[in-house]
């Protein structure tokens, strides 16, 4: 198993009045992730950079850390 850690933004949206994941973008480091997410606040009901561990050889994402977030979010290792 061979972990690296990966920056992604998360925005989220209503979807028959229910909060549902959009679009995930990744981002080159924690600092890029941040900007990003600061910058699609205003477009969607909510949005979240996180931190992850990815399996390169599966691309099992886990560990999931929150960087900053904005609005509504879920919790994604649920």
């Amino acid at each position: 198993m061979s972990l690296s850690e990966k920056f992604i933004v998360l925005p989220f949206k209503r979807v028959r009045g229910n909060l549902a994941p959009g679009e995930m973008r990744q981002a080159s480091n924690s600092a890029s992730a941040e900007r990003i997410a600061t910058a699609m606040a205003d477009r969607f009901v909510g949005v979240a950079a996180y931190a992850v561990m990815v399996d390169m050889e599966t691309g099992d994402m886990s560990n999931p850390r929150v960087l900053c977030h904005f609005g509504e979010t879920a919790d994604i290792a649920a």
